[in-house]
Formats: structure tokens, sequence, C-alpha cells
């Protein structure tokens, strides 16, 4: 029995088959012009980045330099004047610039009302107010309250009612609830007004100061004492 030679088949199959290229010979061309082209770009990259790198720290530098303004306000009825980073909120102006601390820095984000002050009379979150926004205006913290000796309404009813326990959000508190007080002198409406219908010249019940005094947190839990102080306090001013 014979068979054709292999180099026999070979011939043939040379003669169906035109010439392909080889796919393995491609792709070592490929991966070679690929790890080339790449050794191209990261030399090129490397060559960049010190002025890359010195950019973004001018750009760093810029974006972090202070830019100071001179801003005036009126604090507990002394007018003050002080030169401040516009970045600068006003509970830092009050506390580390006027040495005010009575007022409190709990969360810095607004959401605990220990830092509660009465700017033109409204309340508001003094670690959320810059201090430049406050420019002109009338500032009232804790300690501008009293009278000299003779304490506020609201303080000396926080302190007949035993409305705090650590003390660390009373100064807010306090604040909160002077502000509340003119509020509802004024016919300022609350959720609950609207829930309960009334909506004209509403009483001040509890749940109406719960909801009013409700940006305002005791982590000590003193609030059914607050409450009774802040009621107290209401009945005192309509007498």
């Amino acid at each position: 029995m014979s068979s054709e030679r292999c180099t026999d088949i070979e011939d043939q199959l040379d003669d169906i088959l035109p010439d392909q290229p080889n796919p393995f010979t491609d792709i070592e061309l490929s991966r070679r012009s690929f790890v080339k082209t790449a050794g191209i770009l990261s030399a090129a990259v490397a060559t960049g980045i010190p002025h890359l790198a010195s950019a973004q720290d001018h750009q760093a530098a810029a974006a972090t330099a202070p830019q100071m303004m001179d801003v005036t306000f009126k604090v507990n009825g002394t007018s003050k004047s002080i030169s401040l980073d516009t970045r600068t909120s006003l509970l830092d102006a009050l506390r580390e610039h006027l040495a005010l601390t009575g007022s409190k820095k709990g969360c810095d984000h607004g959401q605990c009302g220990a830092c509660t002050v009465l700017l033109n009379g409204r309340r508001v979150n003094s670690c959320l107010t810059l201090a430049v926004m406050a420019n002109g205006a009338e500032i009232t913290t804790i300690e501008g309250l009293a009278h000299g000796d003779t304490l506020h309404p609201v303080q000396a009813s926080f302190l007949d009612h035993d409305g705090f326990q650590c003390g660390y959000c009373t100064s807010g508190q306090i604040c909160s609830a002077v502000a509340l007080l003119e509020e509802h002198k004024h016919g300022t409406l609350s959720t609950v007004s609207f829930e309960t219908g009334h909506t004209s010249k509403p009483e001040l019940t509890d749940n109406e100061i719960r909801e009013r005094m409700s940006g305002n947190i005791c982590r000590c839990g003193a609030y059914p004492n607050i409450v009774a102080a802040v009621r107290a306090a209401a009945k005192g001013a309509l007498a």
C-alpha cells in the first residue's frame, strides 16, 4: 500500500491556498508597536509632570490664599470692626476673634442649633452664616440677653424649670426661645398651626413649642423641662 509523500501534499496545499499572513507574527508586531508607543507616551508624560505639578501647586495656593475683608457689625449693642478671611463663619468670628464663647460649636453643620444667635432679631445658625454676610447687622448672642445682673425672662425661666443638664446646648436653646416668642408675637405660623387649623393667632401650646424649637437638639434629653421653661416665659410675656 502506497501513500503520497508529505512533501507532495504540502506542495498541493501551496497551490490551492494563497499565501496567508501569519497571525502570530501580526500579534507580535502589534504588541511591539504598542509597547514602543506606550514607552514614548510615558516619557512625554513624565517630562511634563514637573510642569503639571507646578501648575497644580500654584492653583492650590491660589485657592487656599485668604481673601481678607473688613467687617463691621454691632454685637450686643457694641460696634465691632475686624478684618476677616471671607470664609470665616459668624460663629468663628464671635468665638475666635471677639472672645464671645457663649455660642457653642456643636455639629458645625447647622443640625444641632447650639450656635444659634440673633441676627437683626431673627435666629440663625451662626456656623452656617458667613461673617461677611453679617456686615452692618445687629447681632445678639447669649452674652447680650441679660441687662447687667438682671437675667432675660427666658434665661430666668430656664433656671426655674431646670431646662438644661450639661448646658452645652443651652445658649442656643435660649436664643432660639427668645426669637420664638417674638415670632409668635408677630403671628408667625408653624407646621402645627396649619395642621391644627389654628392659623389666626395660634395658642402657644406644647406641640407648638416643640415644633418651633425642633431645630435645637439637647443630647441630654431635657426637652420636657425646656418646653416648660418656654411655656412659662411665654405666659410671663403675655401677662
